[in-house]
């Protein structure tokens, strides 16, 4: 658990920093910086996304296939189970017991800043090194770059960024703790197939930071779980 112990420790003081800074901006840097972080965002993902696309022998025909059906059948069951709505009851009830009842961006920067650093192959790939072989290195790495993100964007989403290192402590310390069950799943097609989806929703997270809410991001999270689970098919996309 040492990895997510620090990952979860980088977050927060992330979130701290940038709730500190961000007091010094005025209003038009916030904005600023909210577009930058999802330009960056938006980056992020399709450069993940593209680098499985074109350069994996796992996609002979480029993923595409892989993307739609994923992306269609998890978002209907997301929607039918109504992911996001749970997340934003979470957040609310974050928002009251943490004195922020009055911070009208709390849930929104809960919910964003917990997308963008639970959705990805690091978070996976290191809790279950983590909890085999006790080598936290990649959790390491991924604090690092959680801790300049969350502190980015606690300066323009607010101090409901911080609070998204509750969701990647109980998500990065299960996988940990159920490691040795999981690691025979995660061969590297689906590795390949989950980062691929994975990209694919930190985009999202990326339109949604520029463009305002246009995705229910969290009603598509299903979609990770049905490309691991579609490594196992004998169909090849």
């Amino acid at each position: 658990m040492v990895g997510t112990i620090v990952n979860t420790a980088a977050i927060v003081i992330g979130g701290f920093g940038g709730h500190l800074f961000g007091k010094l901006l005025k209003e038009r840097h916030q904005e600023t910086l909210t577009m930058a972080c999802g330009i960056g965002t938006l980056f992020i993902g399709i450069s993940g996304a593209m680098n499985y696309m074109l350069h994996n022998e796992f996609f002979p025909d480029g993923g595409s296939m892989l993307v739609v059906a994923c992306l269609a059948l998890g978002g209907l069951i997301g929607e039918i189970m109504n992911i996001e709505l749970w997340f934003e009851r979470f957040g609310e009830w974050l928002k009251r017991k943490t004195g922020n009842a009055k911070d009208p961006g709390f849930v929104n920067g809960f919910l964003t800043a917990s997308l963008t650093v639970c959705i990805g192959a690091m978070a996976i790939v290191g809790a279950i090194q983590d909890g085999i072989a006790g080598d936290w290195s990649i959790l390491g790495a991924k604090a690092i770059l959680d801790l300049i993100i969350i502190m980015v964007m606690t300066c323009s989403l607010g101090k409901g960024c911080v609070f998204s290192a509750i969701p990647v402590f109980i998500w990065e310390g299960a996988l940990t703790l159920l490691a040795t069950g999981i690691k025979p799943m995660m061969t590297d097609r689906a590795m390949g197939y989950l980062s691929l989806v994975g990209n694919v929703l930190i985009f999202c997270v990326g339109i949604n930071l520029i463009w305002g809410k246009k995705i229910r991001v969290a009603n598509l999270l299903p979609a990770v779980f049905l490309a691991v689970a579609a490594a196992f098919l004998p169909l090849r996309f």
